[in-house]
């Protein structure tokens, strides 16, 4: 008789059961409560969430923007001013024909601080005592998502700003103007009764 051949066996490993399994008392948990809490919206009336509207407004018309007007001004939009060489309170007065108090966030200050000797105009403009300093309680110092955040909570003000991101933001927040330096000038978008330029 013949000796068995004895073959060897390739990729023959234990196998684990994944992370996300459902056999896992963790998961089944997770599961359980999931389900749960699917039952009780499916049992009664459909639970939807709309966020409250604000109470100044009406349909886009934002009726809480009156003069002296609360500008809030962002970091290109001081380097662009500096670049056309425009005095920041009496443009945005020209522009508005009203009087302006314009607000700078700590972030904006940091940023500018960050961008270095190369913005120093911009940044001796920003010091001027005529701005308001608004201090920032979050983490960080991006400036786009504190200002964002700060007209989503209080629809009061109009944001100076040349950066096409943070006008894509904006203008999905409805009731908010935006300013921006073009043609040698200040301009204003979406706000009611604002002469055309």
């Amino acid at each position: 008789m013949g000796v068995a051949k004895r073959t060897r066996k390739f990729a023959q490993v234990k196998r684990l059961i994944g992370q996300r399994d459902v056999r896992l008392e963790k998961n089944k948990a997770k599961q359980e409560l999931l389900n749960k809490t699917k039952k009780e919206s499916a049992s009664g009336e459909i639970v939807r969430e709309i966020p409250q509207a604000p109470s100044g407004m009406f349909f886009a018309h934002n009726q809480n923007l009156v003069p002296p007007y609360q500008v809030l001004i962002d970091t290109n939009f001081f380097s662009h001013t500096v670049r056309m060489k425009l005095p920041v309170l009496e443009s945005a007065m020209d522009c508005l024909y009203a009087s302006v108090n314009p607000i700078i966030t700590s972030c904006v200050m940091a940023e500018l601080e960050k961008l270095g000797p190369k913005y120093k105009v911009a940044l001796m403009q920003a010091r001027d005592e005529r701005f308001a300093r608004i201090t920032c309680d979050h983490q960080g110092t991006y400036a786009d998502d504190c200002i964002v955040d700060r007209i989503q909570k209080h629809r009061i003000y109009i944001v100076a700003t040349n950066d096409k991101d943070l006008k894509k933001r904006i203008r999905k927040v409805p009731g908010v103007p935006i300013m921006s330096v073009a043609r040698g000038k200040y301009v204003i978008e979406r706000l009611p009764g604002a002469p055309s330029t």
